[in-house]
């Protein structure tokens, strides 16, 4: 039978950190682990307090209360070590370097590295190794950064909103390696706005909203916390939208690609009514709540600062 004693310690700990910015408070109270092997979605709206999260995770910024501890002790002990890698947002290239000079730099910093061929095979780089980054696509520099987050072999891979200049077949292709990077055992926390990433990529979801802690467990768990919600659906040039929001059960209510559609916590009172009220209503479509209801109900409930 195993137990709590039975489980490794988690390779991550938040412990009661909070942050603040003059009357801003970015993180608040924010406790949280990360075990090793897991992929885990930080996941919020702007302005969340995610990138403040990676900065404290990565000791480039400290707590004002609360302590953070990386393999067990000090962020910068385990960057310093190579344990980590990471790639922050909108991180910037040095100008006429090549591709392969530049990755080769930066490996022979840590200890046990990956080796050069290995670190351009990972981040799909081998085509243009010789090329200078200043001639890189956009896609292409997201993978020079990722090709510098992993050269020294770190245990942890942390990633700020890694394909946020991306298009869909560029992040596709992004996280296909990144898999194939963490395959081995490794960890990756990746902070995004990303609904459909988290959902897709990620084996744990957490989110946060004005640097709390709203929901954590798997995407799958993290829609269970909407439980007993749905969406209902319709044409958007049917009934008012001050009539929809006044239906029973409905919490809200918005409009996207000629559509209306309705987050309810009873559906079939909510459907009942509107056929009442609105019997000509067409293209009437009803499923459980996504992940994004989920999220939008979770932040709705969680309020933001």
């Amino acid at each position: 039978m195993s137990t709590d004693i039975d489980k490794p310690a988690p390779i991550a700990t938040f412990d009661g950190i909070t942050r603040r910015y003059g009357q801003v408070t970015a993180v608040d109270h924010l406790s949280l682990g990360i075990q090793r092997g897991q992929t885990v979605a930080l996941l919020g709206p702007n302005g969340a307090g995610k990138t403040t999260t990676v900065e404290l995770l990565l000791g480039l910024i400290d707590p004002d209360a609360g302590v953070v501890r990386l393999f067990g002790g000090p962020p910068a002990d385990a960057v310093a070590a190579g344990r980590v890698g990471a790639m922050l947002q909108d991180a910037g290239l040095p100008q006429g370097a090549r591709v392969a000079e530049l990755v080769d730099l930066v490996r022979r910093l840590y200890p046990e590295p990956l080796s050069l061929q290995d670190t351009l095979r990972l981040a799909d780089l081998e085509d243009v190794a010789n090329r200078r980054v200043e001639r890189l696509s956009g896609g292409q520099r997201q993978r020079v950064r990722l090709a510098l987050a992993v050269a020294g072999n770190p245990e942890l891979l942390v990633l700020d909103e890694p394909t946020a200049a991306l298009d869909v077949d560029a992040r596709r292709t992004f996280w296909h390696r990144v898999r194939g990077y963490v395959s081995a055992g490794r960890t990756v926390l990746f902070a995004t706005h990303r609904l459909e990433e988290a959902d897709a990529v990620a084996d744990r979801v957490v989110v946060i909203a004005g640097g709390r802690l709203l929901a954590d467990g798997t995407p799958d768990q993290v829609k269970v916390q909407a439980a007993g919600r749905s969406t209902v659906s319709m044409a958007a040039d049917g009934p008012s939208r001050e009539l929809l929001e006044n239906l029973p059960a409905v919490e809200t209510v918005r409009q996207d690609r000629g559509r209306l559609t309705l987050s309810t916590s009873d559906p079939d009172a909510t459907i009942r009514a509107l056929l009442q009220q609105a019997p000509h209503t067409r293209g009437l479509e009803v499923s459980q709540v996504g992940m994004e209801e989920a999220f939008r109900h979770l932040i709705q409930q969680g309020g933001t600062r």
